[in-house]
C-alpha cells in the first residue's frame, strides 16, 4: 500500500479483524455456546435453539471466511493468489462452511425436526430403544450422518481457520511494535 494512503484505507487492519472475529466465533460457537446449552437447556429448548443459531453461524462463518480472502494484504485478492500456501486454509474454510451453510446444516435441522414429529406420532422419544419405529430408526440414521458430517466439516474449517492464523503470523513483523 502507498504510504500516501490513510491507514484507515489499508487492507491489514480489516483483514486481522476479519480473521480474528472469524477465529472467535468458530471457537465460542462451537466449543462454549453450544456445549452451555446443551447441558442448561431441556432437548426440546435446545433443538429450538440450534435449528436457529446454527444457520446464523454457519452464514457468518461463510461472509467472515470470504472477508478474510477479499482484504488479503497487500492487494486483496491478487495478493491472495501469488501466495497459495494462504489461500488453502481459507478455501478450505470457505468450502466447509459453505457445504454446512447449503446441505448438511439444513440436512441436519430438517431431520431433527422430523423426529420432534415423529416423536409425537409414536408416543416414544427419539432415544427409546425399545420398539422403536423403523421410520425413527431411519430418522436416527439421517440424523446421526448429517449432524456427523456437520460437525467434521466445521472441526475442518477450525482447523483451516488455525492453519491460516499462523501462516498469518510467521508473515508478521513485529520486531516494529
Amino acid at each position: 500500500m502507498s504510504s500516501t494512503l490513510p491507514t484507515i484505507l489499508s487492507l491489514p487492519p480489516y483483514h486481522l479483524l476479519a480473521y480474528g472475529t472469524l477465529l472467535g466465533t468458530e471457537l465460542y460457537q462451537t466449543f462454549v455456546m453450544t456445549g452451555v446449552s446443551f447441558r442448561a437447556l431441556p432437548i426440546s429448548m435446545f433443538t429450538t435453539l440450534q435449528k436457529r443459531v446454527f444457520p446464523a453461524y454457519f452464514r457468518t462463518q461463510t461472509l467472515l471466511a470470504a472477508a478474510t480472502a477479499l482484504t488479503y494484504p497487500p492487494g486483496s485478492l491478487v495478493g491472495l493468489r501469488q501466495q497459495w500456501s494462504s489461500w488453502v486454509p481459507l478455501l478450505v474454510n470457505l468450502a466447509c462452511a459453505g457445504l454446512n451453510l447449503y446441505i448438511y446444516g439444513p440436512r441436519t435441522t430438517r431431520a431433527m425436526i422430523d423426529r420432534i414429529h415423529q416423536e409425537t406420532r409414536d408416543g416414544k422419544k427419539y432415544n427409546d430403544t425399545v420398539d422403536q419405529s423403523a421410520e425413527m430408526k431411519r430418522l436416527n440414521r439421517q440424523f446421526s450422518k448429517s449432524h456427523a458430517m456437520s460437525i467434521h466439516l466445521n472441526l475442518i474449517a477450525i482447523i483451516g481457520t488455525v492453519w491460516y492464523g499462523i501462516m498469518l503470523a510467521q508473515r508478521l513483523d513485529v520486531r516494529s511494535v
